[in-house]
């Protein structure tokens, strides 16, 4: 595509974005997806000065070393930074960074810093992603102003999206497998640099809406259901969660507890929006998860632009480093962490008139080839920047799939940290399908009672 072409879409989509929510695009820009713009949306182009690369497939081979189950351990292992942003030197990157990293930077300006790495565009999708994702973008649509979906499966339901809450729905909806197994540890960051283990789980996750053959007619809209069972510490091992969300609002998220002192299943409808996370020992809440993780109703989005920022990205390295060599005090060991340069969609949340929510605005930067959030600054009543989180995605070729488990919460305020999912020392799966009755209530009740 020529570059006035590129920015005549861009333009479109953007003057679109500042209405509430459109949907399926014509048959002739659907076209753009098989050339101009990448099967997911992507720009297929690389930037002005070449810092950015033209996309090219990304990685789809298996990769040769150490795995943690089917995740790489390394990649790109002998590269070095580029350079280093610091807090002396951030204002020369200043129109690349988020308010919530800047504000790191500051906050720790003795240990935390950026590496900044040569950008590889690796994001990659099955075949029936690509071959969903184009037909997905003439027949999905939204209802409910935008909160529900209908008409789409299989891959990115808008991979030309015309407004924030369809970007958010392509997060939602990101390529993963069928159905996965790993093992995580929620930690805890102590305002006086200290950590505690919150809890150390095993999960299983299912994605309906990539099974094979999965069709419009065909899917239930279940998109993510799980189940976890905490490990430890002893006081609480044994207990469960069973979550399952859709795409319907009526029916947005379902889930049920299994607590061990009272020994029973119960409904948990406050596991949503922002409960503290007692999987984290409340150091986050629910919808900070994973970066977003929930139902999307009491925002209201706004598609803010496309602009080039430093995010972490391909973070294999992170995710296989030891638990002592990944994490300081305050934040993430910067040396472990990588960071490049990519596009990204900016996306402005505020809390809806008649909704509440502890975070009344959030700012979501999701990467273009992935639809991966990346990072998110979250602000209290009053305007303040309070939150800041980073994700650390890492590339699963064998999928293939970019996936994002691990988050870091940073409270600016209080000075603590909540590290969701730590994948360090842990591993991860993609295994076959179980029967989708072993993700509800009475499944967790049967299994108690043996």
């Amino acid at each position: 595509m020529k570059k006035n072409n590129i920015v005549a879409v861009i333009a479109s989509v953007l003057a679109l974005g500042a209405t509430d929510a459109y949907s399926a695009v014509s048959a002739e820009k659907a076209e753009s997806l098989k050339n101009e713009l990448t099967p997911v949306g992507a720009e297929r182009s690389g930037n002005a000065d070449g810092t950015i690369p033209e996309w090219t497939g990304g990685i789809v081979d298996p990769l040769p070393g150490k795995h943690m189950g089917d995740i790489p351990a390394q990649i790109f292992e002998d590269e070095k930074p580029l350079y280093k942003v610091t807090r002396s030197n951030m204002s020369e990157y200043g129109d690349l960074l988020s308010e919530g990293v800047k504000a790191l930077l500051n906050k720790y300006p003795d240990t935390f810093y950026l590496n900044v790495y040569p950008t590889h565009r690796t994001g990659a999708h099955p075949q029936s992603v690509y071959d969903n994702a184009l037909a997905n973008a003439t027949r999905c649509e939204t209802a409910d102003g935008g909160y529900s979906l209908q008409g789409c499966a299989g891959g990115t339901p808008f991979p030309i999206p015309q407004s924030g809450v369809e970007v958010m729905w392509n997060f939602l909806l990101r390529t993963e497998a069928p159905s996965i197994e790993y093992t995580f540890r929620n930690i805890v960051g102590n305002s006086d640099g200290s950590h505690t283990l919150a809890t150390r789980n095993e999960i299983a996750f299912q994605y309906p809406q990539f099974y094979e053959g999965v069709t419009p007619d065909s899917w239930s809209g279940e998109y993510a259901m799980f189940r976890f069972n905490t490990l430890a510490p002893p006081f609480k091992a044994g207990e469960s969660l069973v979550i399952r969300d859709s795409i319907d609002q009526d029916k947005s998220r379902q889930a049920w507890q299994y607590l061990l002192g009272q020994r029973r299943v119960r409904q948990a409808p406050t596991v949503s929006y922002d409960t503290p996370d007692f999987v984290a020992s409340g150091a986050n809440y629910f919808d900070e998860v994973q970066g977003f993780f929930g139902s999307l109703d009491r925002f209201d989005w706004k598609l803010v632009g496309k602009r080039e920022m430093l995010i972490p990205y391909n973070n294999n390295g992170f995710i296989g480093a030891s638990l002592d060599d990944a994490y300081l005090e305050y934040h993430a060991n910067p040396e472990e962490v990588r960071w490049e340069r990519h596009r990204v969609w900016e996306i402005e949340a505020n809390v809806r008139d008649g909704m509440r929510h502890a975070v009344p605005k959030r700012t979501y930067f999701l990467d273009e080839d992935t639809w991966l959030i990346a990072l998110v600054d979250g602000y209290d009543s009053e305007g303040n920047l309070w939150r800041a989180s980073m994700t650390t995605p890492f590339v699963v070729p064998t999928v293939p799939a970019t996936m994002l488990k691990t988050t870091l919460v940073f409270n600016l305020q209080a000075n603590t940290l909540s590290i969701i999912q730590a994948l360090q020392e842990e591993y991860l799966e993609v295994v076959p399908t179980k029967p989708e009755t072993y993700f509800t209530g009475d499944a967790v009740a049967a299994e108690a009672m043996r």
